[in-house]
């Protein structure tokens, strides 16, 4: 058994993750937010707690934004009517989420690892919990295949189903895919199923793990001093 999950057999494909993962870290992007705003972060923390705990009940505003069920619209007033500002001033709810992600940045080296794994054969594809259209889709649709959005098709992480679609999208068995996640339940989401994971820390790190696995994939980009 290895770290990032079941067997030893060959990795055939890679699924990412994107806000976290093919991004910067969307903590950068929320601390921006909630300066710009003013919102006090202890709000905002208070809320995603209860929303998006591992004991939160089924069927909070998250889970159904990232069904689909909820529009981003009808979010963005929930989540305005749950925070409080420095000055006393009710937040604003249009655009709560645009604002939100205004500053997530792509990761350039990640994406580079996806060029490069392609390179060497291996699919790749996207899975995906979905705060509203924030995804560059022509970049990605031309590099990832499948690509899974949760609100697209009213599944999501961690929940089983959503890996098996990415799976039978892929046509690779599951101890052939692994899977790539900076939030803990979904990596074990996906070893719940099958499939290998690893918790994405850092760019480095990730590209290390999977050189472990690939062959042919450099443990540094190409050009970088080993």
């Amino acid at each position: 058994m290895t770290a990032t999950g079941l067997t030893d057999a060959p990795v055939e494909a890679v699924v990412f993750d994107y806000g976290g993962v093919l991004t910067l870290p969307v903590k950068q992007s929320i601390a921006a937010w909630l300066a710009a705003d003013g919102i006090e972060p202890d709000s905002f923390s208070r809320t995603l707690r209860a929303w998006m705990s591992r004991d939160a009940p089924t069927g909070t505003p998250v889970h159904r934004l990232e069904t689909g069920e909820l529009t981003v619209e009808e979010f963005d007033a929930l989540l305005a009517a749950e925070l409080t500002t420095t000055d006393g001033h009710p937040v604003d709810p249009v655009g709560v989420l645009s604002r939100l992600f205004a500053g997530m940045r792509p990761d350039p080296e990640m994406f580079t690892l996806v060029e490069e794994l392609r390179g060497l054969g291996i699919r790749v594809g996207l899975l995906s919990n979905s705060w509203g259209d924030t995804y560059p889709r022509e970049r990605i649709d031309a590099l990832l295949d499948p690509v899974v959005i949760s609100g697209e098709v009213g599944l999501r992480k961690p929940d089983a189903p959503i890996y098996e679609l990415t799976l039978a999208r892929l046509g690779v068995a599951a101890d052939r895919a692994l899977f790539l996640d900076d939030a803990e339940p979904n990596v074990l989401g996906a070893r719940a199923v099958g499939m290998r994971a690893h918790l994405h820390v850092d760019a480095p790190s990730t590209r290390a793990a999977l050189a472990a696995l690939v062959p042919g994939l450099r443990p540094t980009p190409n050009g970088a001093h080993e």
